[in-house]
């Protein structure tokens, strides 16, 4: 499992990245590989508000729909509009195939290290 160290994990396996103020937002690895091969991305709008430890999308597989949480409040500023011609980029690179990015952060949920997150118990 790809779990690279520069990134913070959520306990629900989103991972959050920031950069100068904006917090890009993703599925972890684990969560890809648990939910199988996506076959569609429901995104918020750019200017929806967002509420950590609340669901901000959906994804569905050939398994069922999941909900993704958001890690952080704020305003979406950005939405990764590839997704939604092709969710499976998701499968093919969680870390490089982002949901959004978020500004004027006011709160987030607790985040893990990489190690913290390999180490967590995991269902499955």
């Amino acid at each position: 499992m790809n779990i690279p160290a520069e990134l913070r994990y959520t306990k629900t396996h989103e991972w959050i990245k920031e950069e100068n103020g904006i917090v890009t937002v993703g599925l972890s690895d684990f969560a890809q590989q648990e939910l199988g091969d996506l076959v569609f991305v429901n995104l918020p709008q750019v200017g929806d508000a967002v509420t950590a430890g609340e669901a901000f999308a959906d994804v569905e597989s050939v398994k069922a729909v999941s909900d993704v949480y958001s890690p952080v409040t704020g305003a979406v500023c950005e939405i990764n509009e590839a997704l939604l011609d092709a969710p499976e980029s998701i499968n093919q690179d969680p870390y490089g195939a982002w949901f959004i990015r978020v500004e004027n952060v006011t709160g987030t949920v607790e985040t893990l290290s990489a190690a913290e997150y390999e180490a967590m118990p995991k269902e499955g």
